[in-house]
């Protein structure tokens, strides 16, 4: 039995980065290399389990966590008083985040929670998850989870 796969054209941000990639290459550029070469790979998966090319969107889903896991392992390094490895984590998350779109500023953030808390007639810590799901999916990658659950803990607390 074949398993029929989806044909789509390859995103724009696919493209960039197989280009990138090959820049980094020929510039001699270790760590962006390495971080390239991991989103990639992470790209690849997704597409295997999807069973078909990701869209810019799809792509961006999958830069979001790579960035993720590069913040979540700077913290971790610094913990064990590892800043050369942090450093580096650093860098690559610096290469990765180029595929996401700009960040929301605080006050970006601020009035998408006030947007939330008035749609969902949100009165108190309880409310939390009802909040975070209408910033998070109205935010779409653009804004850290931590950031935004800070934000709305305080304004529902106080």
């Amino acid at each position: 039995m074949a398993i029929l796969v989806a044909e789509r054209s390859p995103s724009r941000l696919k493209e960039r980065l197989s280009a990138e990639l090959r820049a980094a290459l020929k510039a001699g550029e270790k760590t962006k290399l390495s971080a390239l070469r991991m989103l990639t790979a992470a790209v690849k998966n997704r597409e295997v389990e999807l069973l078909h090319e990701l869209s810019d969107e799809e792509f961006m889903e999958v830069a979001a966590r790579e960035v993720k896991r590069r913040r979540e392992a700077i913290e971790a390094y610094e913990q064990a008083g590892r800043p050369d490895r942090a450093d580096v984590e650093r860098e690559e998350q610096r290469a990765i985040e180029t595929y996401l779109p700009a960040a929301l500023s605080d006050q970006e953030v601020a009035a998408l929670v006030e947007e939330a808390i008035s749609a969902t007639g949100a009165s108190g810590p309880g409310d939390l998850g009802k909040v975070m799901g209408i910033v998070m999916g109205r935010a779409k990658g653009r804004v850290d989870g931590r950031v935004v659950q800070e934000q709305v803990r305080a304004r529902l607390s106080g």
